[in-house]
């Protein structure tokens, strides 16, 4: 190495350590405060070691008076994420209850809304088996957020949430929990045209239905009835296709005999739901698992599950057979969103390659997708009912307009 070269690598080494000595203090002070947040842990007087000693387990001794292993009271929490239950008040404006007299039954459906401004969409959502119109209370805020002209009706099913079916037949209980996909179509129509009563004009805008599992199996029947004319505008699918649906029915009641039959309370159901990751966010289980379960008598078990999911198996299979082909063939702009692409069929493989309908895929979520990923989920449906807004598209003329068109012009040009 020449002089030149020894010369110039001595300077960049004493700049080097220059700079060191001056990081490494800033460094160490910065160590010491974030260690000064947590009470220091007191060692045991007899024990003289040196520092190095403190990398042993055996010679910390914390005092009793530090509780470090007790349980915190008060708020129930996961980490830091509490799990107080949440009021369907702050995710909706408005709680209805809109009467139907039918032959056989009085019912009060129930259903919570959020109005939309004039000329705008309503979203019509229709939950899962076992849930609630509150399942799709994160992802209807989200969705406000990102379109706030927008409305939407999240509906609880009969046997489910605060819907009340009272049969007039005594000696037909069973009707209360008539769950056949014929009969929840029918309610979700009825919902939709008592609803429509109620607005100004009744004249109910657009609408794009969404259906959470089961859900998704009733507006996928309403939309192939036709029965609500062209104010279906589209229709979403939320995590269920036929195959893997009747695949998944072979294991229900196992998974069914497997969760608790009740809990102490209603932050023991959260906890249960986030614990368990079948709701996979906090604030979703917040607001939808107490809708789940209600007050019970018994002496261990302060909540119960509000429906028994058990004694709906008679109508597992009625509700999934022929829903590909419903889905394919109904009126409508489609969307289906899944946690997997490995729950596609044969039917819906084809038709995802001939572009019959829009198909979104998030992994990360679990089968409750829309709470799981309220802001996702909100962000695809914005963009689903803006690719479907009969408003904004601008249609080509017809071929036999602008014939029409040319032989006027061409009339007009020989009368010159």
């Amino acid at each position: 190495m020449s002089d030149l070269q020894r010369s110039f690598a001595k300077a960049k080494l004493e700049k080097l350590g220059a700079l060191e000595a001056q990081l490494l203090p800033e460094e160490e002070e910065e160590e010491e405060e974030e260690g000064s947040s947590e009470a220091p842990l007191k060692h045991d007087d007899g024990d003289s070691s040196s520092a190095s000693s403190t990398s042993s387990t055996g010679t910390i001794k914390p005092l009793p008076s530090q509780n470090l292993f007790a349980r915190p009271q008060g708020d129930r929490r996961v980490g830091r994420r509490t799990l107080e239950p949440l009021q369907w008040t702050e995710f909706f404006s408005q709680e209805l209850h809109l009467p139907y007299d039918s032959p056989t039954a009085n019912i009060t459906y129930h259903a919570y809304y959020l109005a939309p401004s004039k000329g705008s969409p309503i979203f019509v959502a229709h939950h899962g088996a076992g849930s609630s119109g509150l399942s799709f209370a994160a992802c209807a805020q989200e969705l406000h957020k990102g379109l706030p002209s927008a409305g939407f009706l999240s509906i609880d099913a009969r046997g489910h949430g605060e819907t009340v079916v009272h049969s007039k037949d005594p000696n037909d209980p069973n009707l209360v929990l008539d769950l056949s996909l014929e009969t929840l179509a029918d309610d979700l129509i009825n919902v939709v045209q008592i609803f429509q009563e109620t607005i100004p004009g009744k004249e109910i805008p657009d609408l794009v239905l969404i259906g959470h599992s089961l859900g998704g199996a009733v507006v996928t029947e309403v939309a192939k009835r036709g029965t609500l004319g062209n104010s279906v505008l589209a229709y979403a699918v939320l995590d269920v296709v036929e195959g893997s649906a009747m695949d998944a029915l072979q294991s229900m009641q196992t998974y069914l005999a497997t969760r608790p039959s009740g809990f102490p309370s209603l932050s023991a159901a959260i906890e249960w739901h986030t614990r368990t990751r079948t709701i996979r966010n906090s604030l979703s289980a917040r607001i939808s698992v107490p809708a789940l379960v209600r007050r019970s008598s018994s002496p261990t078990q302060s909540y119960m599950w509000r429906t028994n999911l058990a004694a709906t198996q008679p109508f597992w299979e009625d509700w999934f057979i022929g829903l590909s082909q419903k889905f394919l063939t109904a009126k409508g702009g489609k969307l289906l969103l899944l946690a997997g692409t490995d729950r596609l069929d044969k039917d819906l493989m084809i038709g995802q390659m001939q572009g019959k309908y829009q198909l979104q895929v998030f992994p990360e979520a679990g089968h409750f997708i829309h709470e799981d990923q309220p802001a996702k989920t909100a962000a695809i449906l914005i963009d689903f009912y803006r690719r479907n807004d009969r408003s904004k598209m601008v249609l080509p003329p017809k071929v036999g307009d602008l014939l029409k068109q040319k032989t006027r012009q061409e009339t007009g040009a020989f009368a010159k």
